[in-house]
């Protein structure tokens, strides 16, 4: 049932903007990490495995899908912010929020441990956990 115009609708369309604007960031963050996992891991892996006759076919296909495993999840858990802001109840909404919350926080504390805190993607992962903790819930519920 739609609230009323007023400052609950109000406050319905921040935490929508706010959990839509977390799962934006997240899958611009994803993208930009599948470039750089692809030029600066992937790449140099590839050639590596090519001259290295010791690692498996099946080895050299399998590490490139791997190293890229947090982009798909991270670009996915950004698609399902968008939707659970847009579509979803709020018990699909929630959960929502905590799993891909979970998996950003996963991200942003690595990021910022394996960098020592030099990289944005931490910080970028941080604002998108920020945003998601405030449109996780819809008022009045």
């Amino acid at each position: 049932m739609p609230l009323p115009a007023g400052k609950g609708s109000m406050q319905m369309a921040w935490q929508n903007a706010a959990l839509a604007m977390a799962g934006i960031i997240g899958a611009f963050v994803a993208v930009v990490h599948g470039i750089l996992v692809q030029r600066f891991m992937v790449r140099p892996f590839e050639e590596f495995a090519v001259a290295d006759k010791r690692i498996a076919r099946r080895t050299r296909r399998l590490v490139p899908l791997l190293l890229h495993f947090s982009t798909i999840a991270w670009f996915l858990g950004g698609l399902v912010l968008v939707a659970a802001a847009n579509w979803f109840e709020q018990d699909a909404r929630l959960a929502s929020s905590l799993i891909v919350g979970g998996s950003y926080l996963f991200g942003a504390i690595v990021n910022l441990w394996a960098t020592r805190g030099l990289h944005p993607g931490w910080m970028l992962m941080a604002a998108a956990l920020a945003l998601i903790v405030l449109g996780a819930h819809k008022p009045g519920v």
